[in-house]
């Protein structure tokens, strides 16, 4: 009678092996390949398009549309499954500042496709900087800061004041950048100065899966599921300039807690 010999068990790959091999050479071939030109495509044909309409445009509605358009293609041309929850804790009708942590270069699409109202991004000068991306922020009326020179921003915060008094919505990053590993960073000092002037509410909001997706440093685009999260208005009437650095800590918990945990 022969004795069987039986063959080693294969051994199971660790989570972060299962993920490199996931995301290895043929995504980063097919990211190269096909999704980044196809992103800058879309960029280019639709940014192209929207230029004589900016001539025209004088509350920036039309060149919203063309944002948005351009988020939904850009998103959609990823193949990641996009869920939303928490809209409804909010009143499209009024005006709030939407506080949303940043982890990636596809955040303003993502924000722009699933954010069902207009509104307008704070943003930093280097943007400025991009074809087309800079032309379009010039036009449609976001609201530039120059973090190394604050000083030089007083005239675009003013100008953001009295969108907000006027009635719209406002999204800031008050992280101040993307985040270089995946976690919340710390919140800038006088993040939500501009809420607390104007005396709306601030809508905690989370994207989960962006880091992910494209982090800083690369255009190696990974496909995965992603989420935004939309938490529940965090009110500032009747607080002061005082109360930032209090609000601040308030809202970056509310953060931390959709991004890390469960939804409120």
């Amino acid at each position: 009678m022969q004795n069987s010999v039986s063959e080693p068990p294969q051994r199971q790959m660790s989570p972060a092996e299962q993920t490199s091999a996931r995301y290895g050479f043929r995504s980063a071939l097919r990211s190269y390949l096909f999704f980044d030109p196809l992103i800058w495509l879309i960029t280019l044909v639709l940014g192209a398009t929207s230029i004589p309409f900016g001539f025209f445009d004088k509350d920036g509605r039309i060149l919203h549309g063309f944002a948005r358009a351009w988020a939904w293609l850009t998103m959609k041309s990823i193949f990641s499954p996009f869920t939303v929850t928490g809209l409804d804790q909010i009143d499209p009708t009024k005006t709030h500042v939407y506080a949303v942590n940043h982890g990636s270069a596809l955040d303003i699409p993502a924000l722009y496709a699933h954010l069902p109202f207009q509104f307008r991004i704070l943003h930093k000068k280097e943007l400025w900087s991009y074809p087309i991306v800079g032309w379009h922020l010039k036009r449609s009326g976001q609201v530039c800061v120059d973090q190394q020179n604050p000083a030089r921003s007083v005239g675009q915060i003013k100008s953001a004041l009295r969108t907000l008094k006027g009635g719209m919505p406002l999204v800031i990053f008050p992280e101040g950048g993307r985040t270089p590993d995946g976690r919340i960073q710390p919140f800038l000092p006088g993040a939500f100065f501009l809420a607390i002037k104007a005396e709306v509410d601030i809508v905690p909001v989370v994207l989960r899966g962006m880091y992910g997706l494209l982090p800083m440093n690369t255009y190696h685009i990974k496909p995965r599921p992603l989420e935004m999260r939309v938490g529940k208005p965090i009110p500032t009437k009747g607080l002061t300039l005082r109360d930032m650095e209090e609000l601040s800590e308030r809202v970056q918990k509310a953060i931390e807690q959709m991004y890390y945990g469960d939804p409120q």
